[in-house]
């Protein structure tokens, strides 16, 4: 079959280095639920002898998080999160794909529904329809479930405009089985904001810096460090605040220092143990998985608890909306907030 890219996937020298990192591998400790163990699965498929439909392909293409934490220690540079969207595209095609995925890949094509939503919700209104840039992306989750993010975002750069329109970069569809959709929304979005596009989505700028190249995307923390935008820093008595990383942030674009910048200047960093390992969210992994996403986050909230923090700062709205529902779950006193929530706080703009 011609499913991978024959290069990507010849790179694999079953080293075993992906193995600690991975998160699935942990909790199963079966090597068939490590990256070496699916690709091994990926060259069975690419060469005929394991079919598609076989039980343990669809059961590892699920069980991925597609946390890419095991791209950054792999010593010969295997683009591992290339190889499982190529996976999902060949398996979840048409009538496979997952039942509970479907609806909400329809609706991020809404684009009059999402735009409605939105504007009910009250997220950061748009700005004038020929602004040559930068563009803030509003995104399809995020502005419906987190509406405080991008008015946030924009009482810190008053510049950073939000596109008209739709706003799904198309990340969604290429980590679940639609590749070239996923490809061709993240294009049509370049085509619609000109000049830099700036996210509050770790996922998303990981997608758009695949499909329009680095140098169009910004993540915020890179964007306010870059431009001078952080708030003075505090004297006295700061709030103790834990960062969880965006997966495909850090192990994509390697993008972390910047959020430590950023927060630093208004809070005191403790640092979990975990803070660059999956949360769980993964997307839609939390609705396909919902018992192994519980099981990944499980031993976060422990950190958080340990740690006696009085903030979470994610850079994800998955993340984000992750950390929440587990944190109320086990009754502890901490809130979750998205970084442009706390910079803007911090510079007296209520993101509420």
């Amino acid at each position: 079959m011609n499913v991978f890219d024959p290069e990507a996937l010849s790179r694999c020298m079953s080293c075993g280095f992906c193995l600690p990192a991975c998160p699935t591998y942990a909790l199963t400790g079966d090597e068939a639920s490590s990256p070496r163990g699916r690709i091994t699965l990926m060259r069975g498929i690419e060469d005929g002898t394991v079919p598609l439909a076989d039980p343990s392909v669809r059961e590892q293409a699920s069980m991925c998080l597609g946390c890419r934490a095991c791209e950054p220690v792999c010593p010969a540079d295997v683009p591992y999160g290339l190889l499982l969207e190529q996976w999902r595209d060949a398996a979840w095609r048409g009538r496979r794909t997952p039942w509970l995925v479907r609806p909400l890949l329809a609706l991020t094509r809404h684009d009059l529904l999402l735009r409605v939503l939105g504007r009910l919700r009250r997220h950061a209104r748009p700005g004038p329809r020929r602004h040559p840039g930068p563009h803030l992306m509003l995104g399809c989750v995020e502005r419906v479930l987190f509406p405080g993010v991008s008015r946030a975002a924009q009482a810190i750069d008053p510049e950073l405009q939000p596109g008209r329109g739709p706003g799904c970069c198309g990340a969604l569809h290429a980590h679940n089985g639609r590749l070239g959709e996923g490809e061709a929304m993240g294009r049509a979005l370049g085509g619609r904001l000109p000049g830099t596009i700036v996210t509050t989505s770790g996922g998303c700028a990981a997608h758009l810096a695949a499909v329009l190249g680095r140098d169009r995307v910004a993540e915020l923390s890179e964007w306010i460090v870059r431009r001078g935008l952080l708030p003075r820093a505090r004297a006295g008595a700061r709030p103790r605040v834990a960062i969880q990383d965006s997966c495909h942030l850090r192990n994509g674009l390697g993008v972390a220092a910047t959020i430590r910048t950023a927060v630093g200047t208004v809070a005191e960093i403790v640092e979990l143990p975990s803070a660059q390992d999956c949360c769980g969210a993964a997307g839609t992994y939390s609705l396909l998985r919902r018992r192994d996403s519980a099981r990944v986050v499980a031993p976060k909230i422990q950190e958080i608890a340990r740690a006696k923090v009085d903030l979470v700062v994610t850079v994800n709205p998955g993340c984000q909306r992750q950390l929440r529902t587990a944190v109320r779950k086990a009754g502890l006193r901490v809130r979750v907030v998205h970084l442009a929530e706390l910079i803007g706080g911090a510079l007296g703009t209520p993101s509420r």
